[in-house]
């Protein structure tokens, strides 16, 4: 099936119910057992159009998903099938996914997009961290007056403690010998 952006994904429920009036589920429908496994496909069918599998760019921020939000869906789950269901004197007790994953034909490129985000963020935390530093930096040289920076020499000190901290390689000292002025 495929989830609220379209993702082709994999998903089960464990469904516990139990017959609440017999007559109504022998008189109005056929088959009480097949009409409750019927519902239950049916109900998590559209739950799982109702949410996206994991949160993107595409979703507001705090927007429930699938993965995220096993609580929230559970609950929607059981509260849909009960609606479902209770036409043929049947109740739900409880529903819980059992199964949750991307569609094999996809789950690679999904990894892959998952890694990206989480490596595009891990950066942003660290060039973050870093300029913080490099301002730490400059406003302690500053106030304790241990050497006077001018604009060229500043962005140079700048440019070279954001290549040391941002790197995610081991960095090479080079000792300037001369001056950055001809």
């Amino acid at each position: 099936m495929n989830d609220k952006r379209g993702n082709p994904i994999e998903i089960s429920a464990a469904i516990v119910w139990r017959v609440r009036d017999t007559a109504q589920a022998i008189y109005d429908v056929d088959d009480y057992e097949r009409y409750v496994a019927i519902q239950a496909e049916a109900a998590l069918r559209h739950l799982g159009s109702l949410y996206a599998y994991d949160e993107g760019e595409d979703l507001a921020t705090g927007e429930t998903t699938l993965r995220a939000g096993m609580d929230e869906v559970a609950h929607a789950l059981k509260t849909e099938l009960q609606e479902r269901i209770c036409a043929a004197g049947v109740e739900t007790l409880d529903a819980k996914l059992t199964h949750l994953a991307y569609a094999p034909e996809i789950a690679q490129v999904m990894l892959r997009r998952q890694q990206a985000e989480a490596i595009i963020s891990a950066r942003q935390k660290i060039v973050h961290g870093a300029v913080s530093m490099v301002e730490a930096a400059l406003k302690g040289l500053a106030e304790r007056e241990i050497v006077e920076l001018d604009g060229e020499r500043k962005a140079a000190m700048v440019s070279n403690l954001l290549v040391v901290l941002c790197s995610d390689k081991d960095t090479q000292p080079i000792v300037n010998t001369g001056t950055l002025y001809n």
